[in-house]
């Protein structure tokens, strides 16, 4: 199969379902296409996909999280696991991709999207408490973490449009072998897949730093 997007999905903005007083975007639905652009660099500065919507400004948007993605191949196993349907959109993805490894893609990867957007595999996402809300799954954040394939934020490099069926094309790789399993076992306390990171230096400043602290702190 060639790498594809399957859909490209927008937020329907709803109250957050721990009654934090804010309305939460996790609840992606499928329309025709987006438009991604280079947000500012703070959380606070929103998404990069015009018309999506961002609840908790405290940890999301901004340029390193401007274009969520995850797989439909990981829907479909957490189908089975959970014995429910999970729309594309359901884990609060901007594009849901098929016939690519995602976790594989290592850190500041390239993509291009169709013929004009070039996306950049930014962060690891960390399971939260309105994603747990979201899902009212028993142990959400533990399982999906325990899981590893947490889906790729993306920087936008080339700004566009996005449409549903637009492939997915690896451009040059960067020169480290850090991949998305990894930096997010590392943002998940393994403290090896750390060291690889910081190492590798492939991540902004500040999540970098976030885990020298951590592992100079330990014993």
């Amino acid at each position: 199969m060639t790498p594809h997007v399957r859909s490209v999905n927008l937020a329907r903005p709803k109250p957050e379902p721990g009654g934090k007083g804010y309305r939460t975007g996790i609840d992606k639905r499928p329309v025709g296409s987006i438009e991604v652009f280079e947000p500012g660099p703070r959380y606070g500065d929103g998404p990069g996909v015009v018309g999506d919507h961002v609840g908790d400004v405290d940890h999301h948007g901004g340029a390193h999280k401007a274009v969520y993605a995850f797989a439909r191949e990981e829907l479909d196993r957490w189908e089975a696991e959970l014995q429910r349907g999970l729309p594309d959109g359901g884990f609060g993805e901007n594009l849901t991709t098929e016939g690519i490894d995602l976790e594989a893609l290592l850190i500041n990867q390239r993509l291009r999207v169709g013929e004009e957007v070039v996306l950049e595999v930014s962060v690891p996402r960390t399971p939260c408490a309105t994603f747990a809300g979201h899902m009212g799954e028993k142990g959400w954040v533990r399982r999906f973490a325990e899981r590893g394939r947490c889906g790729v934020y993306l920087r936008v490099a080339v700004p566009g449009t996005v449409h549903s069926g637009d492939t997915l094309e690896l451009l040059e790789p960067p020169a480290h072998d850090v991949d998305m399993l990894t930096a997010f076992a590392a943002a998940m306390g393994d403290d090896e897949a750390a060291r690889r990171v910081v190492d590798a230096r492939c991540l902004p400043t500040m999540y970098h730093e976030r885990l020298v602290r951590r592992l100079t702190a330990r014993p």
